[in-house]
């Protein structure tokens, strides 16, 4: 009878695994799809293999690169914008946050009544207001410095928005960390600054992951600061997309593009994925 459980647990198991592989899977192979028709194989009804079912086409994917005069969508530019202010930015708020993180981890601060776990709440109470919000004051401010429609205007607000979470996830995983292995380290030889880059950061490595794939899923998918920050000289990626649905949308080209898009956080999930299985202590304390 155990036996017969054990083997229907494993059944259902896996037709669960495979239902949720199915769900996920499906639209992007129904875009995939759909980036290779043309527009009487998209009107003409829902149909699934090419040349059997309908006439594929490369025209969804040859207007990513075509200039907008050729009525393609030029989408170079954008792609590029995006990569650099999501990099940048996700960079720069790592290597802010984590300083602030471990010192929220290992010092005490006091402001007025105000302690250590206050002062991590307001850090990541800065994401709780809606980017409505800030848009006027952002745009104010980066008009009156001159860095508005700029890289690095951008690069400064997405650097405001991703530092709550990277402090956020980062004081939790510093906090696992024994302090012990800092003092350790300062026996040995290192001062402060060695046994944080050499000792701890290293046992951290899983949460610096974690941030950095928050960091660079909101700073590349953002749409609002994208739209209401730039206008010409800087344009990224989803703003170009979304301009794309029109009266008459052209689904081959928006289904494209949509899939190139999410292309970078698919490889950076898959390049960064084996980390976050680690623990954060292995192998550092043995018997």
């Amino acid at each position: 009878m155990t036996g017969r459980r054990a083997d229907l647990y494993r059944v259902l198991k896996y037709a669960a695994l495979i239902a949720w592989a199915v769900f996920v899977v499906a639209p992007f192979l129904w875009a995939l799809s759909t980036s290779f028709k043309s527009d009487p194989g998209v009107v003409g009804g829902a149909t699934y293999i090419p040349f059997l079912e309908y006439e594929p086409s490369v025209e969804g994917w040859t207007s990513l690169f075509r200039d907008t005069s050729s009525g393609g969508i030029s989408m170079q530019g954008p792609y590029l914008s995006s990569l650099v202010v999501s990099l940048i930015s996700t960079g720069i708020a790592l290597f802010l946050g984590t300083l602030a993180a471990y010192g929220l981890s290992r010092f005490t601060f006091r402001a007025g009544p105000l302690g250590n776990n206050d002062i991590t709440f307001f850090f990541i109470s800065q994401r709780i207001m809606p980017p409505a919000v800030l848009a006027i004051p952002y745009f104010l401010l980066l008009r009156f410095t001159g860095l508005l429609d700029t890289h690095l205007g951008l690069i400064l607000v997405y650097v405001a928005m991703l530092l709550p979470i990277v402090v956020w996830v980062m004081v939790d995983f510093f906090n696992t960390v024994p302090i012990e292995l800092d003092e350790a380290a300062l026996i040995d030889g290192c001062n402060p600054i060695q046994a944080f880059y050499r000792i701890i950061l290293p046992n951290c490595a899983p949460g610096m992951v974690v941030a950095t794939l928050l960091c660079i899923i909101f700073s590349w998918s953002d749409f609002f600061f994208a739209l209401t920050l730039t206008f010409a000289k800087v344009q990224l990626l989803p703003p170009t997309i979304v301009i794309l649905n029109s009266n008459k949308v052209p689904w081959w080209s928006l289904s494209a593009s949509a899939l190139v898009s999410v292309l970078p956080l698919v490889i950076i999930a898959f390049v960064l994925e084996r980390y976050l299985a680690r623990g954060t202590l292995a192998g550092v304390i043995r018997e």
